[in-house]
């Protein structure tokens, strides 16, 4: 195929928000995945229980561990620039956003922050529920993760800025979607689906952009492998759905419609937790116990 496909957006209104079309972009080549995923650089922190991390580019990632400091570093395992919550508090998740700013929860205050030229700004305070994970995404919205005050519901949350635009919280049944718990990583697709590693229910959690439940994935039938145990969740250009599986110490792959399509097994990982991917499609894994991150070539 030669050439490529012009933008087309289409809007319309659902659920007091304006939705797009996932905008059609040049024709890339489709990625074969790997016989044999790479691992190509190990960063050591120094520090133990590295939860997340997020991308700021192909060089420099930015963690968090169990401390109230952000940290940013380059692959080679250098510190590039640190900066501390002002609450004094240790931040659950996060996210970079299009501009390359850093976004957090701090479920003591009940806010997400954004730090824009090393000013740490509360960009949304709740009353009645606690943000514990967060994603941005490609239209620059925010999607929070939050549970009640009482731990008995689970909701995603987007917002514009301060202003919340949607709710995802039930499916077609008034069930709900999520397990209550807070560990539940986000990630918004390619195709503008909302993906959540749900740990309590051991299960891969995606709806469309407005909200209906397309499929749960629940682990892959293997006789090597035990229950699964989801934390870390991203997408990449291929929109394929990669988790952590803490328990099994590997990632699963799946495609966008929730097949399986492999495992990320062979890369000497010991409890992945937090996941990104760059714009090349290489893959960041923390493990949470050791202080690493791993990146892994595995298109």
């Amino acid at each position: 195929m030669f050439g490529f496909v012009s933008a087309l957006s289409i809007t319309t209104e659902k659920q007091g928000y304006t939705m797009k079309t996932p905008e059609a972009v040049s024709c890339l080549p489709v990625k074969p995945l790997l016989d044999e995923p790479e691992l190509l650089t190990t960063i050591n922190t120094g520090h133990k229980y590295v939860h997340s991390v997020a991308c700021l580019s192909d060089e420099k990632i930015w963690t968090h561990h169990n401390d109230k400091i952000m940290k940013l570093y380059n692959l080679q395992g250098k510190l590039l620039k640190s900066i501390k919550i002002n609450s004094g508090n240790i931040p659950r998740d996060i996210a970079v956003t299009r501009s390359g700013d850093q976004v957090y929860t701090d479920p003591r205050t009940r806010t997400v922050n954004i730090v824009k030229n090393k000013q740490i700004q509360k960009i949304i305070r709740l009353l009645g529920w606690i943000p514990y994970f967060v994603c941005s995404t490609s239209s620059g919205d925010l999607l929070v993760i939050m549970d009640s005050d009482d731990g008995k519901q689970t909701k995603v949350v987007r917002y514009s800025g301060s202003k919340e635009k949607q709710t995802i919280q039930f499916d077609s049944e008034g069930k709900p979607l999520y397990s209550s718990g807070y560990i539940k990583y986000i990630s918004e697709n390619r195709n503008l689906d909302i993906c959540v590693a749900d740990n309590l229910a051991s299960a891969v959690v995606v709806v469309n952009q407005s909200g209906k439940l397309r499929f749960r994935y629940t682990g892959h039938l293997s006789t090597t492998k035990v229950s699964f145990d989801p934390r870390g969740i991203t997408t990449d250009s291929q929109s394929q759905i990669l988790s952590a599986d803490f328990d099994n110490n590997c990632i699963h792959i799946l495609d966008q419609d929730g097949q399986f399509l492999r495992y990320i097994d062979n890369c000497g990982l010991q409890h992945p937790y937090g996941l990104c991917v760059d714009i090349r499609d290489n893959l960041f894994v923390t493990e949470l116990d050791s202080g690493k991150v791993k990146k892994i070539k595995y298109v």
